[in-house]
């Protein structure tokens, strides 16, 4: 019998709950939040949208399929969204030692101790669910002995996009057009859907003034925290809406186009994160089941003239996208890249190429 050491999660509120650890030994804290995708653990843990946080899978039976090679095409991760693990925790229900999956070359539990990121299982994360759903996302340490091992921490109150961006320019792919990604926390499926399309992307900084360069268009990322911080990218935005050229938002690419568009920021109580999220393209009854993971939403009463909604979450009701009602600009909450997740919405990078 294989005995994994005891373990506890500690929210803010002072609920604990004991597990044993299958990954490194060592405390953590973090935002405890939760998703409720069946697969997709290499994707979401390498995700940069899930820095400074503690990840709870709400399927029951997670690694039994391992994880993949480190394997790169032109540079490009083939299996992973980014370099390395992002979440600083994660909490599943029962653990899977033995794995089974061709393309898998070690045990979740092996990576997540090379990575130095502890995993707890025998966790009730159906109960942890609740409790999150009810009284909202919540911080949380994952402590081994005492429960001063460390402090809560807060991610709100850092700037995560600086954290996660890349910090120097990075050129992918061979094409006639141009397009400028702004890294926020770029998944790397946004950057393979791309250069399938055919463009040369340029990958810039966060904070990078890429209205300097010369391009054909504008794809802004996904990323962690709070676009709050991001006064910087929204005043580059803004410079390059003046050019008229598409300008495409994902994730909280929506959320910095929305600000551009003079929209505010508010945060969600639980998030969406899952691979199951339907959304509505508003003045029609065309629905798509989407990927999803963000905390913080768009206030769409507030954007400015000339623009409108696009989709509505179909669960909750808020914000989806926006696009303007005349020019080539326009975002997605979602992520039509989705790995892992449907492929229902995968469509918009042709159409964007499209514009071009």
């Amino acid at each position: 019998m294989h005995r994994y050491k005891p373990v506890r999660l500690i929210l803010e509120n002072g609920m604990v709950f004991h597990g044993q650890s299958f990954g490194a030994e060592k405390a953590t804290s973090g935002e405890v939040v939760f998703n409720t995708a069946m697969v997709g653990y290499p994707e979401s843990l390498t995700d940069p949208s899930y820095e400074g946080q503690i990840l709870t899978l709400t399927y029951p039976i997670i690694g039994n399929y391992g994880v993949p090679a480190h394997s790169e095409t032109d540079g490009i991760s083939d299996f992973f969204e980014s370099e390395h693990i992002h979440a600083c925790g994660l909490i599943v229900q029962d653990y899977s030692r033995e794995h089974s999956h061709w393309n898998a070359v070690k045990s979740l539990g092996d990576w997540l101790k090379e990575e130095g990121v502890p995993g707890i299982c025998g966790v009730d994360t159906r109960l942890l669910t609740k409790i999150l759903r009810e009284k909202g996302s919540m911080l949380g340490k994952i402590v081994y002995e005492e429960d001063g091992e460390v402090d809560f921490y807060d991610p709100e109150t850092e700037n995560l996009v600086a954290k996660v961006s890349c910090s120097e320019v990075i050129e992918y792919g061979q094409g006639e057009k141009k397009v400028v990604l702004i890294d926020c926390g770029a998944k790397l499926n946004i950057v393979r859907e791309l250069v399938k399309q055919g463009v040369r992307l340029i990958r810039v900084p966060w904070d990078y003034d890429f209205n300097r360069i010369d391009y054909d268009g504008v794809m802004i990322s996904n990323g962690p925290g709070n676009p709050d911080h991001c006064g910087i990218t929204v005043a580059h935005i803004r410079e390059a809406m003046k050019k008229e050229k598409p300008i495409f938002g994902i994730c909280m690419g929506n959320q910095l186009l929305s600000k551009a568009a003079g929209a505010n920021i508010y945060k969600l109580k639980y998030g969406h994160r899952s691979h199951n999220q339907p959304v509505q393209k508003v003045g029609s009854s065309r629905c798509y089941i989407t990927s999803q993971n963000h905390g913080y939403a768009v206030d769409e009463s507030q954007l400015g003239a000339g623009w409108e909604p696009w989709f509505v979450n179909m669960n909750d009701g808020t914000n989806e996208g926006i696009r303007h009602k005349t020019k080539p600009f326009y975002s997605v909450q979602f992520h039509p890249e989705a790995t892992g997740g449907p492929t229902d919405t995968r469509f918009f990078f042709e159409e964007f190429v499209k514009m071009l």
